[in-house]
């Protein structure tokens, strides 16, 4: 029997529920040490999240389709050209009210802890996920992939990067595999008792760009 076909797509509001649950089955552990939220708290709270958040024209979020089924997601964002800042409505953080202020706290510090703020050039895949049914079927790949090729086709952007957790080594072969290599290693005991996770690799893949430009021949 022929698999469905799987499609990579902008993320949309009547996702925002299914990509809540991915990112709890991908990411909860780490905040359910900060926060002891449980899975429906954490998936709850991503999706008011997605709801809420300021759109960024410097980010995008994707999602990996089958049958109308979320089945991956990758979030990515770079550094915008152009300094000028861009006003945004503010979440409404009465949605959030219902996890109480010392929760909402320490996802907050969480989220924040886990940000990162490309350079110029740099595209950051911010997360991907996919879901435990459908690993090892080439859905993260198909994402990565996309991501590769956003990044490629934007003269702004030079590189990809993203963090990955020491006691993820799968995930880090499959970098591997589509040619990112480990640019720096950090250790961290705040990260260590907050997350139960010392160790990250921070890896990148970079892209040759040849110049149109005339008398650009010198070495």
């Amino acid at each position: 029997m022929t698999a469905a076909p799987i499609t990579i797509e902008p993320i949309q509001a009547k996702y925002n529920p299914q990509v809540g649950r991915l990112l709890v089955l991908g990411f909860g552990g780490k905040f359910q040490n900060l926060t002891n939220m449980n899975d429906g708290e954490l998936a709850l709270f991503f999706e008011k999240l997605l709801d809420h958040l300021p759109t960024d024209p410097a980010s995008q979020r994707m999602v990996a389709l089958q049958e109308g089924e979320v089945i991956g997601t990758i979030s990515i964002k770079w550094r915008p050209q152009s300094a000028t800042k861009q006003k945004q409505k503010l979440a409404s953080w009465k949605s959030f009210n219902r996890f109480g202020t010392w929760k909402l706290l320490k996802m907050l510090i969480g989220l924040y802890l886990f940000d990162h703020n490309p350079k110029a050039g740099e595209c950051y895949i911010a997360d991907v996920a996919v879901h435990p049914d459908h690993r090892g079927k080439g859905v993260g790949k198909l994402l990565l992939q996309w991501a590769q090729y956003f990044a490629e086709t934007k003269q702004s952007l030079d590189r990809l990067s993203l963090y990955v957790s020491g006691k993820n080594p799968r995930a880090k072969h499959l970098y591997e595999q589509l040619l990112f290599r480990t640019h720096s290693q950090s250790k961290s005991l705040v990260w260590h008792l907050l997350f139960k996770e010392k160790k990250w690799d921070y890896m990148v893949m970079s892209f040759k760009r040849i110049s149109a430009s005339k008398g650009d021949d010198a070495v």
